[in-house]
C-alpha cells in the first residue's frame, strides 16, 4: 500500500523583516553594547536578505512575557494553519468533510488544547478526525511529522490525512537578553507555515522509506530553554562539524538500509539551518550546491521545522526526476530522513 503527496502548501505572516534593517533595530534595542556589537556580523553572514514575522519590529520594543508571546502565537498559528489547509484543499478539490486525520506539529509555543483541535472549529472539519498533535522535534519536526503522517495514512487505506507545521520563532526574541544564542536567533529565524495532504487513494510521487539517527550525549546540542519571558534558544558551535564529520555515513547507511545509495538521489531538500550547516550538508553529501535550499534560507530565513517543506515546494516534487531526500536536523540532537518519488 503506497501512501502519496497529493498537495503541497506554505504561507507566511504579514510582516516583513529585511535582514539589513533588523540589525539596525537590534542595536537599539539592546544598546550598543561592545557584545552586540562584537556580534552584529552574524546578520551579514547569515545567508539571509528577509525574512517573515507574525507581528511588526514595533512588538519587540516593548516586554513580553511567557503569557504574552504564547497568545499571540495560537492567535497567528492558527491563522496561518487555516490559510495553508484551505490551499492544500482548493489543490487536492478536497471539502472539509473529507479529512479523516489531521497531524499538526510545532516546537515555537504551547496550545492546549492543541492546534488540530482549534482547526477543527476553523476549518469544520468533521467531529469523528483523528488528531495527533505533535510537539518538541523543533527543526526535524517537518521532515519526522511527514513520516508520521505517512505512516498514518498506509495504516488507514483511502483516507485523507492533513499534515500541518507551524512554528513563529521570532516571537522569542527578548530586548533584555543579551546573551549570543538570542543574537543568534534572531539573525536566523523567520516565521512560516506549511502543509501536505497525503493518501493511499490519491495522485502524486510515492512518500517511501524514512528514517531518524540520534547522536548519543547531545542532547544540549539544540533545543529552548523556558523561561518566564519564553523560549529561549539553545544553539551549539558544534553543529557544522557534527554533520561534516557523521553526516555522510549517517546517510548512507539509512539509504543502505533500503537497498539505496547517494547515486540513486536526484534532489536534496535539506533544512536550512544557517549557511554553515548548509556548507556542512554539500560536504557530507559530496554535492556542489543545495541551491534551493540557499535560496529558501535567503527569502524567508530559518523557519525550523518549516523550512524543509518550503525547500521541497520548490522543486518539482509532483512529477519528480527521480528520488528526492527530504533531510533535516532537530534536537536530540537527531538527523530525519524522508524518500519522495522513484519507482512506483
Amino acid at each position: 500500500m503506497q501512501v502519496r503527496l497529493s498537495a503541497l502548501a506554505t504561507a507566511v505572516p504579514p510582516f516583513v523583516l529585511e535582514q539589513r534593517d533588523v540589525a539596525g533595530s537590534v542595536e537599539a534595542l539592546l544598546g550598543s553594547h561592545e557584545n552586540i556589537r562584537r556580534l552584529l556580523p552574524v546578520f551579514e553572514n547569515a545567508g539571509i536578505d528577509r525574512r517573515y514575522c507574525a507581528v511588526s519590529f514595533d512588538w519587540f520594543a516593548k516586554s513580553h512575557g511567557w503569557q504574552d508571546r504564547n497568545a499571540m502565537f495560537v492567535r497567528s498559528a492558527v491563522a496561518l494553519l487555516e490559510e495553508v489547509s484551505s490551499k492544500l484543499l482548493a489543490s487536492a478539490g478536497l471539502q472539509p468533510r473529507d479529512i479523516d486525520a489531521i497531524v499538526t506539529v510545532s516546537t515555537s509555543g504551547i496550545a492546549t488544547p492543541s492546534l488540530d483541535a482549534l482547526l477543527i472549529e476553523q476549518l469544520s472539519l468533521r467531529r469523528d478526525v483523528k488528531r495527533l498533535p505533535i510537539f518538541g522535534l523543533g527543526c526535524a519536526g517537518g521532515v519526522i511529522g511527514l513520516s508520521r503522517a505517512a505512516d498514518i495514512a498506509k495504516a488507514m487505506p483511502g483516507s485523507n490525512v492533513l499534515f500541518l507545521v507551524v512554528e513563529l520563532c521570532t516571537l522569542n526574541f527578548r530586548k533584555e537578553d543579551l546573551s549570543k544564542s538570542n543574537i543568534v536567533a534572531t539573525a536566523l529565524f523567520g516565521d512560516g507555515a506549511a502543509g501536505a495532504l497525503l493518501s493511499t487513494e490519491a495522485q502524486g510521487p510515492v512518500l517511501g522509506p524514512s528514517g531518524e539517527h540520534t547522536w548519543p550525549h547531545s542532547l544540549d546540542v539544540m533545543g529552548w530553554e523556558v523561561e518566564d519571558q519564553g523560549l529561549k534558544a539553545i544553539f551549539s558551535t558544534s553543529i557544522p562539524a557534527l554533520i561534516e564529520r557523521d553526516m555522510r555515513a549517517i546517510t548512507d547507511t539509512f539509504l543502505a538500509d533500503h537497498q539505496l545509495s547517494r547515486r540513486d538521489i536526484a534532489l536534496y531538500a535539506s533544512h536550512p539551518g544557517g549557511a554553515k550547516v548548509l556548507d556542512a550538508l554539500e560536504h557530507a553529501f559530496e554535492i556542489e550546491t543545495l541551491s534551493d535550499s540557499r535560496a529558501v534560507l535567503s527569502a524567508y530565513g530559518n523557519m525550523s521545522a518549516v523550512t524543509a517543506l518550503f525547500v521541497l515546494a520548490r522543486m518539482n516534487w509532483r512529477k519528480p526526476d527521480g528520488r528526492i531526500l527530504l533531510s533535516a536536523m532537530g534536537p536530540g540532537f537527531t538527523a530525519a530522513f524522508q524518500l519522495l518519488g522513484g519507482p512506483s
